[in-house]
């Protein structure tokens, strides 16, 4: 049994998807895997079904009609992960460009005290492999400005390779966070910082995937930056307090 569950969403990642998986469950460290499918019509899910009697009661899939972005997927993972009381509930993508080897520190850091481990790309210089100028400064530029409008203190605000306590999704209103892309990880972050969780920087080095395509669009990255303004407003508004949000992790949303 394993008290670790990795949370991947996928769309069209038959390329990458068996590896993800059998790398994970190489790892010494017990992970189980709960793959998001958003209907992909390349048989992503197929892929993941076909491995599941190698790795009964370690592999899960939830699949879902139609891509409804990566916040509902994760959204959605939580809740699967709460409902199936897994204290350390991890964000991972399938494409390799967060190694599945970093998924022990992060749950080393959780053990020893933090509530949220962010696989973090900027907390010591720039780690990026194979990603253009371009993109590289589009990203560490967004950080610093989420730091400016938020005054959260994450080097790698956009982060979507993560660790998180149970307590910190059980606390959390799922049902109230807002945004889909991008910006659904600065608001996890934001939200997690707001209630008081300790939220810590694991560095890592990120490449950029290999294989498949990326999701990254300008709708993507231009509800990222209105976001965070949205995101800051809203908060003058609501109440952090750990009692205003705590649930039953049987209650789902």
């Amino acid at each position: 049994m394993s008290d670790s569950l990795v949370i991947i969403p996928t769309y069209n990642e038959k390329e990458n998807i068996e590896k993800i998986i059998r790398k994970v469950f190489s790892l010494t460290q017990p992970f189980h895997v709960l793959i998001i499918d958003d209907g992909s019509p390349d048989g992503t899910a197929e892929i993941v079904k076909s491995l599941q009697d190698e790795y009964e009661g370690h592999l899960f899939i939830e699949e879902r009609a139609g891509k409804q972005g990566l916040g509902t997927a994760y959204i959605y993972g939580f809740n699967w992960a709460l409902q199936h009381d897994y204290a350390y509930i991890f964000e991972m993508d399938a494409d390799f460009s967060h190694n599945p080897d970093d998924l022990s520190r992060l749950r080393e850091a959780c053990v020893n005290g933090a509530d949220v481990a962010i696989g973090s790309r900027y907390v010591k210089g720039v780690n990026v492999v194979n990603w253009p100028m371009g993109r590289v400064l589009m990203s560490y530029f967004a950080s610093m400005y989420v730091r400016m409008i938020t005054r959260i203190n994450i080097q790698d605000a956009t982060a979507g390779f993560k660790c998180y306590r149970k307590i910190v999704l059980e606390t959390i209103p799922l049902n109230k966070i807002k945004f889909v892309g991008y910006a659904f990880q600065i608001e996890m972050k934001f939200t997690a910082i707001k209630f008081g969780f300790k939220v810590v920087e694991v560095p890592i080095i990120f490449t950029d995937r290999t294989e498949g395509t990326s999701k990254m669009s300008t709708r993507i990255f231009r509800e990222a930056f209105l976001g965070v303004i949205q995101m800051k407003v809203w908060s003058w508004f609501r109440n952090y307090s750990r009692e205003s949000g705590v649930r039953s992790p049987k209650s789902g949303v």
